[in-house]
């Protein structure tokens, strides 16, 4: 009996301690529970013992059960559908095996009592079940069967002494969960002494199996290890992620995780109707242009009316929205328009064209400027030349907006750089008395261009005569 407390309270504190099994991930811990059955007869051995397996199942006539609370085991899932157990079990062996004339041979309830470890490998992951959860298992313990008839070591058979032993184990079980923490076991363990006074035996267990150990922190029924958001309520569709606003989002892949909305606009709403979430929409109560945030355009114009000095003129942004005023009303706008308040022409950027001679007038005016004469070798004028020059200034003079250039030309005789001294003075001379009579300097120019361009052979006298030329061309 001394023995037996012991082994109360080994179960006992391996109850409270807890050391083997896994069931799942979810819950690691389990704890089994129920009675046991011990048969001495099936395993190999000369009568009254039998051949391996012989009569396995005849509960009646071989099987020593204790009716009452006899087995009691912890155990821990360790991953990889690996578990490990511990536990220990107590019974009263009075049964042991059979002989030729007795098919149940009687002993006078040997006591017995053994702890035993073991390794599980689960086959329910395998099989792909939820509910039934095979199993198989290697171990070893420590057994204590109490001397009798068929196994003494003492001189003297019945002697009360435990005979104990180290085993090696093997086990088949199958549990099958009808609730998520609750089940049903069933189990069958061979036991093979080390020793040949322990007899070797198989004990048969069956009872309720308890999981327990996982944490569920915010109470939303998906445990912390799956759960993607374990501080906080939310759904098994999201991993255990709330979704508070209930528009089959999860708040974290929400943008507006407090309004309902769509997951084109990743659930923020479009209120409008205008295909642009509320997010984005710089006016969300009224239906809108996508190009200009969500915002309406009256007139058209591509300015939000919100921004729209004129929203129901079309007008360019450059000018908030309202259309370019054209103040002399010439079709030019005023924003391009030189003269904004004089009628003109887009030729002449708005302004009034400018009277300009025409081919008649400018042929006039070169050959009037042909005949105009010099002092041989200088830039003074012959006095008959005066004339000529007054008649050129009168036409100038009736184009007040016309520009001129006034250009001189020499035939070849002389040096080059002398020719080219010469038709510079020769045109700044024309330019000086045409601005001594009245013409803006700013509307003209003088240059020299010596003997390179001339007009007719300078091999003659007739040739050099049109060679040595002024011409007045107009500036554009």
């Amino acid at each position: 009996m001394k023995n037996l407390s012991r082994l109360l309270f080994t179960m006992l504190l391996l109850s409270s301690l807890g050391n083997v099994m896994a069931q799942d991930q979810n819950n690691p811990w389990a704890i089994n529970f129920g009675v046991n059955a011990v048969d001495v007869f099936p395993v190999g051995e000369n009568a009254p013992q039998g051949d391996y397996f012989q009569e396995f199942f005849n509960a009646n006539d071989h099987w020593s059960i204790l009716p009452s609370l006899s087995t009691i085991s912890v155990s821990k899932y360790v991953g990889d559908n690996f578990s490990i157990q511990a536990g220990g079990s107590i019974n009263r062996i009075n049964k042991w095996g059979q002989d030729s004339t007795n098919p149940s041979l009687r002993v006078n309830d040997l006591a017995y009592y053994a702890l035993d470890g073991n390794v599980r490998y689960h086959l329910g992951e395998v099989l792909g079940s939820k509910r039934l959860d095979p199993a198989i298992g290697v171990g070893g313990g420590y057994t204590w069967i109490e001397e009798g008839a068929y196994n003494t070591l003492s001189t003297k058979a019945g002697s009360n002494n435990a005979v104990g032993a180290g085993t090696v184990n093997a086990s088949l079980g199958l549990t099958y969960w009808f609730s998520e923490n609750i089940g049903l076991f069933v189990e069958s363990k061979y036991k093979h002494s080390f020793e040949d006074y322990l007899t070797k035996h198989f004990q048969h267990s069956a009872g309720l199996a308890v999981k327990f150990g996982g944490t569920d922190t915010d109470g939303d029924g998906i445990y912390d290890k799956d759960d993607a958001c374990p501080d906080t309520f939310g759904l098994e569709a999201f991993n255990g992620c709330p979704d508070s606003d209930g528009d089959g989002i999860e708040d974290s892949k929400d943008t507006c995780p407090n309004e309902a909305g769509l997951a084109e606009f990743n659930g923020c709403p479009d209120t409008d109707g205008d295909g642009v979430s509320d997010n984005n929409d710089d006016c969300p109560q009224v239906k809108g242009l996508k190009s200009l945030k969500g915002c309406p355009d009256a007139d058209g114009d591509g300015v939000a009316d919100s921004k729209d000095k004129c929203p129901n003129e079309a007008g360019p942004a450059a000018n908030g929205g309202c259309p370019w005023p054209d103040t002399d009303g010439d079709g030019v706008l005023d924003k391009d328009d030189n003269c904004p308040k004089e009628v003109g022409t887009a030729a002449n950027n708005g302004c009034p064209e400018i009277a300009v001679p025409d081919q008649v007038v400018l042929d006039k005016l070169n050959s009037y400027a042909k005949t105009i004469l010099f002092d041989t070798g200088k830039s003074s004028f012959r006095k008959e030349t005066f004339s000529v020059l007054q008649s050129i200034t009168a036409i100038l003079k009736e184009y007040p907006d016309a520009n001129f250039t006034i250009e001189g030309h020499t035939d070849s005789v002389g040096s080059k750089t002398s020719n080219q001294t010469l038709s510079d003075s020769r045109a700044n001379a024309v330019m000086a008395y045409l601005i001594e009579n009245g013409i803006n300097s700013e509307r003209l120019n003088a240059y020299g261009f010596g003997e390179d361009y001339p007009i007719d052979s300078n091999a003659t006298k007739a040739g050099r005569f049109n060679n040595r030329r002024v011409e007045v061309k107009l500036r554009k």
